[in-house]
């Protein structure tokens, strides 16, 4: 069985982790800063944050920002349920937007979709392909929709409009008019969950790109606070002589990234262009080029004049069929021993919205791309003979159903 996405874990990972477990820092210490300040110099923004998760990355700065009870928080239909998930966590109402043929949020949607309740706006950029973040941020910063933000807290006055925090949990390294994500916009997140391009088994950072009159750097040694029960300091510094006392000046929350995870980052970021991203990208055009002559396949877009992905998930559509076709095709490829998937079912579709009164029926081109897509399997360890055999199981098993 060809696997969809195991991690890469070879001997340089091993000798890293190796070595902060031997070091005596197996929580937040010496490595999780360097790694902070490493993905920071990597992306060109202003400050990092590593946290244990990308979800919970996400959260911290919804509620860093204020948002709460009767706020609406506008997100793609077509993503991951934590990107909505965060938003429910906080009191807000989640406000979804329909998606383009590219999976990401649909940017003339964006603006319809704002009202005075509106306090963020999260695009996703799906799959790792970046989202169109000049045309998102000039949105926010319109005279218009402005003149519509009605500030509640500190921090909203300060940004005087809606904020706009990327979930970029699949894209780090990808570029948008020649700058990486993490830079793009107000702040972003990235995940290093087991299944993503760089991991740290469970991981996630928070990338500080606020305008002034914030200051990134202590933005982020208050959310070093916030992430960390409200504490005033941590472990790290507690080691310093007669540096013990500290103090809780709020209830904050357990976020905090340990050295064990840290140390995996640090070997993936060190090597991540030259190697994982090369080699993710020879795995992209493979599959295009098996599929180019196909005339029932849609190629996902993942190089434009603008855009970069960071190949994260191939996402293959198939035209001609529905939903049901669909999930039969997948179940052929598994019975040739290929394992792929789906990114992802819209939240419209999920129990919990359907319930909460969403459906997929005002969201048709997120249910057009969902019905038809096959996520097929990248990783660094795949090899080329593999990817053939992919692509002729999957070619097989369409052409069987069509």
């Amino acid at each position: 069985m060809i696997p969809f996405s195991p991690p890469r874990i070879d001997q340089k990972v091993i000798d890293e982790v190796t070595a902060a477990l031997k070091s005596g820092w197996i929580t937040t210490g010496p490595r999780t800063k360097q790694f902070e300040k490493m993905i920071s110099a990597y992306c060109g923004h202003e400050s990092t944050l590593c946290v244990n998760s990308g979800s919970s990355g996400l959260e911290l700065m919804l509620r860093w920002f204020g948002v709460g009870e009767g706020d609406e928080v506008i997100v793609p239909a077509y993503t991951y349920s934590a990107t909505a998930n965060v938003v429910v966590h906080c009191g807000a109402k989640p406000i979804f937007v329909d998606s383009g043929t590219d999976f990401n949020i649909d940017t003339k949607k964006i603006r319809q979709a704002i009202t005075p309740a509106t306090k963020v706006v999260i695009p996703v950029d799906l799959a790792g392909f970046p989202c169109d973040y000049v045309e998102i941020n000039k949105c926010v910063r319109d005279n218009v929709i402005r003149k519509m933000f009605t500030p509640k807290t500190q921090e909203q006055e300060m940004l005087g409009r809606i904020l706009v925090l990327s979930d970029a949990a699949h894209s780090i390294g990808a570029r948008y008019q020649g700058k990486k994500t993490g830079t793009l916009t107000d702040i972003s997140v990235f995940s290093f969950h087991a299944v993503k391009n760089m991991t740290t088994a469970e991981g996630g950072a928070v990338c500080l790109n606020l305008p002034e009159p914030f200051n990134n750097e202590e933005v982020y040694k208050y959310l070093c606070i916030k992430s960390l029960h409200g504490q005033t300091k941590d472990a790290l510094a507690k080691t310093k002589a007669g540096n013990w006392q500290y103090d809780v000046i709020e209830a904050g929350y357990k976020y905090n990234m340990t050295d064990i995870q840290a140390a995996m980052g640090i070997v993936e970021l060190q090597r991540y262009d030259k190697d994982m991203l090369v080699r993710r990208k020879q795995i992209f055009d493979l599959y295009s080029q098996g599929f180019a002559n196909k005339d029932w396949a849609i190629l996902p877009p993942y190089e434009t004049a603008e855009k970069t992905s960071s190949y994260h998930v191939y996402l293959l559509r198939i035209k001609r069929i529905d939903e049901v076709q669909r999930n039969s095709i997948i179940s052929r490829i598994f019975d040739r021993q290929v394992s792929v998937n789906v990114h992802f079912i819209p939240l419209p579709m999920l129990s919990y919205y359907k319930n909460a009164g969403y459906t997929i029926d005002d969201y048709p081109v997120s249910y057009e791309n969902f019905s038809h897509v096959i996520t097929l399997p990248v990783y660094y360890d795949l090899n080329d003979k593999q990817v053939q055999t992919v692509i002729s199981t999957v070619i097989e098993s369409v052409e069987e159903v069509l």
